[in-house]
């Protein structure tokens, strides 16, 4: 059974704490500026893709009044991980900043990952597979149900059941999610149809003539891919059944046929009209 870690408890106040608009000059005490050189992501980030354009965007805007609102960080290995504003620490650097203003906060493993999706949720949107996989790095790595990932994040359990699904597509059909040429609303759709095959070939056509999501629940039943079943393999004939039959037939003087139907052995003997078969039986009982 998973370790259950109280993520879903306590977190709720570390959220409020730490996600909140919490400006410099109302926390300057709280404060320390870190040089970014001793600062490093957290390679459990959920968020992969950042916006070049609105990286480039924030840069801008910190170099003209500076980065009004603090990155979030943890001691970690005699330097300081990131917990939430990656994206502000990005552009920080994009804009020449030397040093940042940071909240340190003592963070478990288990809050980092859950504050990082919570920040990106709630700030910039993630991409659906990044959430998915956020959703799904919160159940396996806390031990908590999706009814408790979906309170601790402000979400429905069936939203976060229906994201944890897009992770059944094909990877690629995942990486065009990520691209941004299907929306969640389309990888839902696809998700109807069954087989890796059927999904990639309906998101290709729904890429490549750009179809609405309703276009594309209607057609996903045009991409059911069925298998084929493999035709029933006959047992081989034992050669004692070809040898009776030789036997039988010189002994009766008419065609015989020893095979099994279905399970079930049988001698199978032609004959032609009464006559026949009166001679036959006569053969058979020794007449």
């Amino acid at each position: 059974m998973a370790k259950r870690s109280g993520l879903g408890r306590g977190l709720g106040a570390l959220i409020g704490e730490t996600m909140g608009e919490v400006h410099i000059e109302d926390n300057a005490s709280a404060l320390r500026e870190l040089d970014v050189k001793d600062i490093h992501p957290n390679p459990n980030q959920p968020r992969k893709v950042f916006d070049e354009e609105q990286l480039d965007e924030l840069a801008e805007s910190i170099a003209a009044q500076g980065l009004l609102q603090p990155i979030v960080v943890r001691e970690y290995n005699g330097a300081y991980q990131i917990v939430a504003g990656e994206r502000r620490y990005q552009a920080s650097i994009r804009a020449g900043m030397r040093t940042v203003p940071a909240l340190v906060r003592d963070v478990s493993d288990d809050e980092v990952l859950a504050l990082a999706l919570v920040e990106n949720l709630q700030r910039t949107d993630l991409n659906p597979l990044e959430a998915a996989r956020g959703y799904k790095a919160l159940l396996e790595n806390n031990g908590l149900t999706h009814e408790e990932v979906a309170r601790v994040l402000g979400k429905s359990r069936s939203a976060i059941s229906n994201s944890l699904r897009l992770l059944d597509l094909p990877e690629e059909v995942q990486d065009m999610v990520i691209q941004g040429k299907l929306t969640a609303g389309h990888a839902r759709a696809i998700l109807a149809v069954e087989g890796d095959e059927g999904r990639i070939a309906l998101a290709n056509k729904v890429v490549a003539e750009g179809l609405s999501v309703r276009q594309t629940e209607i057609l996903g039943p045009l991409f059911f891919v069925k298998n084929e079943a493999e035709p029933p393999r006959r047992n081989k004939t034992p050669e004692s059944y070809g040898d009776a039959a030789r036997r039988l037939r010189n002994a009766l003087g008419a065609k015989v046929r020893v095979h099994s139907v279905r399970g079930k052995n049988k001698v199978e003997i032609e004959f032609g009209d009464e006559d026949d078969l009166e001679a036959l039986v006569a053969r058979m009982i020794g007449e």
